[in-house]
């Protein structure tokens, strides 16, 4: 466990997100305020022809559904890139599983149970991350995604939700799934292959799609087979 996420993991630490903020050190979060300087946030080439610019726009929202190895790879490449990460809610998958997908820790935060509190922890988070990940409650007020939608545009961060969200400019959503590297009853995974689509507002109105291989333990993602986008 990264110093990062034992500050923000522990439960009954959190008393609200800008306390939590306060105990980084004022070097470091003018580190994490300056960092982000472009106005795309990278994403693995072979995700890169689901979003109409090839990268996250700075101050957008997204969501992803159907898989948690597709919101990894996403932490991976801006974690490699010298991005801040941040996750909110409960953990996709544990720290171990994000170290094999390339997350690198040193520059990825957790903040698994915030509690009532979560609206005002994403809030603070997005004043110095460059993409902050939320799994939000069931009942998630929309004046909530509203106000943090406009806190990542107003902050220039992203946010990537993995429920529904009011407000969000581009989905991604794994329409099929496949496993490889078993043979008949023996053998290990090696390869997690994804069918994806994109769709949203403006430039993402027409939807996209791609096959994304995943490998079980890489730091790195194989090019896409791209098709011509089509609608479901």
């Amino acid at each position: 466990m990264t110093a990062f996420e034992h500050m923000f993991d522990t439960r009954g630490m959190l008393r609200s997100a800008a306390s939590s903020l306060e105990g980084l050190s004022p070097d470091l979060l003018e580190q994490l305020r300056t960092t982000g300087s472009k106005e795309l946030l990278p994403v693995p080439q072979a995700l890169a022809e689901l979003f109409p610019e090839g990268g996250v726009r700075r101050g957008s929202t997204i969501t992803v559904s159907g898989s948690s190895s597709l919101v990894l790879a996403v932490l991976a490449e801006v974690s490699q890139r010298q991005g801040w990460c941040a996750e909110v809610g409960s953990p996709l998958l544990g720290s171990a599983a994000a170290a094999e997908a390339g997350v690198d820790l040193e520059r990825f935060v957790r903040v698994a149970e915030p509690g009532e509190q979560w609206p005002s922890v994403v809030a603070s988070l997005l004043e110095a991350f460059d993409i902050v990940v939320i799994h939000p409650p069931a009942r998630a007020r929309e004046a909530d995604m509203r106000r943090l939608s406009a806190r990542a545009r107003e902050r220039s961060a992203v946010l990537l939700t993995t429920g529904k969200w009011e407000g969000a400019v581009l989905a991604l959503t794994v329409i099929e799934q496949r496993w490889h590297g078993l043979g008949s009853g023996h053998g290990y995974l090696q390869a997690h292959e994804l069918e994806v689509q994109s769709l949203g507002r403006g430039a993402a109105v027409r939807p996209r799609r791609a096959t994304v291989w995943l490998p079980q333990a890489s730091d790195q993602l194989p090019q896409a087979s791209d098709q011509l986008p089509q609608a479901l």
